[in-house]
């Protein structure tokens, strides 16, 4: 038998995320912590980005675990510390602990804009990268996370990014002892402690966030458990989500919604749009930015044309063909009387879809006192 050739490339490196509800919960720390025991067993493990954010206890975990020195980046006048991602394909370790997986790079500072695509790159050399992340930077969260604690969180990680992660670990502590932890000043600076209680860290927030993580977690474990035991063909055929979408930030909140039943129900998920016959600049960049989009949920788009009256029409006959078993669409944003109520995608669908379950998603307002974080 012939020797294996040493050109081969190496095996893509395993991902571990922790996994918490909000600041402040412990999971750099404990990330540090877990990092001594496996330096322990004779691992090669280095320290690529750790944000300890001025806190004493993260700070003692470090001790004398490797860190690879970030670079300066000069920016619009200022200069900014980022990690550095050659660096540590350089060093080669086996195991790299990387901080603060949503963090967005400032611009020119490398060839990736965000932190998960300088992960990716390290997992692609072949290196097991354990990382950390609030249950609020999920994408496919995001329409949920506003609805509940009134906050866009601006920063967002791909769910199939999450996906790839060989382990979700959970960090929990309960909103009680977090709130704690910031009357103690053990998570933000004294003068950020009574914005962060008056918004973020309410107990009914902390609570919401606590469950969405809860959820995130058991969700993968089942879902881990299924795949495992899963003795099906794989020439079987898998359960089919239609989404159907317009325009907008619309669009995107349906397709967050799409996504999350399919993943739950390891079914494939398929994007409609319809468009108008006019053909316009603006239906193709609306086309453009729904691809784009649907592309992080590995979603299929498929685009059609048609007048509005027939909109319903073109999606029953898309279900059909499609064979789906689910149908995502929103609530029209022309109200249901006179003339449009007769022609409603959401009527017709009703009417002549008997085969599906329709799932009709309200259009969500913003909170009155909406912020927008990082």
């Amino acid at each position: 038998m012939a020797a294996a050739s040493n050109s081969e490339p190496p095996q893509n490196g395993r991902l571990t995320i922790y996994l918490g509800s909000a600041a402040g919960v412990g999971k750099t720390y404990k990330m540090l912590q877990d990092a001594h025991v496996v330096r322990e067993q004779g691992l090669d493990v280095v320290i690529g980005w750790v944000d300890t954010h001025g806190r004493k206890e993260t700070y003692d975990q470090i001790q004398d675990l490797e860190i690879i020195p970030p670079k300066r980046v000069p920016y619009q006048g200022r200069e900014y510390a980022e990690m550095d991602n050659q660096a540590i394909l350089q060093r080669a370790p086996q195991i790299a602990l990387v901080d603060e997986l949503a963090h967005s790079n400032v611009p020119e500072s490398g060839a990736n804009s965000k932190r998960y695509e300088d992960i990716i790159d390290l997992l692609d050399a072949g290196i097991d990268v354990v990382t950390t992340v609030n249950i609020q930077h999920i994408e496919s969260l995001y329409d949920t996370v506003a609805h509940m604690t009134g906050v866009y969180v601006r920063e967002r990680v791909p769910d199939s990014f999450v996906s790839r992660a060989r382990e979700l670990k959970l960090v929990d502590v309960s909103p009680e002892t977090l709130q704690e932890r910031l009357l103690q000043g053990k998570i933000y600076d004294p003068d950020k402690i009574e914005l962060a209680l008056t918004h973020f860290f309410q107990l009914g927030r902390l609570a919401a966030l606590r469950e969405l993580a809860l959820v995130e977690v058991a969700d993968t474990v089942t879902q881990e458990g299924t795949r495992g035991n899963d003795n099906r063909q794989e020439s079987e055929v898998r359960e089919r989500i239609l989404v159907c979408v317009s325009e907008g930030r619309k669009a995107e909140r349906l397709i967050r919604r799409g996504w999350r039943i399919a993943d739950r129900r390891g079914a494939d998920l398929f994007v409609l749009m319809v468009v108008t016959a006019k053909d316009s600049d603006e239906d193709q960049r609306e086309i453009a930015r729904t691809r784009r989009f649907s592309d992080q949920f590995h979603a299929q788009v498929l685009v059609r044309t048609a007048e509005p009256r027939r909109i319903g029409e073109i999606i029953v006959g898309v279900a059909k063909e499609l064979a789906v078993s689910q149908i995502v669409i929103g609530v029209p944003s022309t109200p249901s009387t006179g003339l449009w109520h007769r022609y409603s995608p959401v009527d017709y669908v009703l009417s002549h879809a008997e085969f599906v379950d329709l799932h009709v998603v309200g259009n969500q307002s913003s909170p009155q006192s909406a912020e927008s974080i990082r």
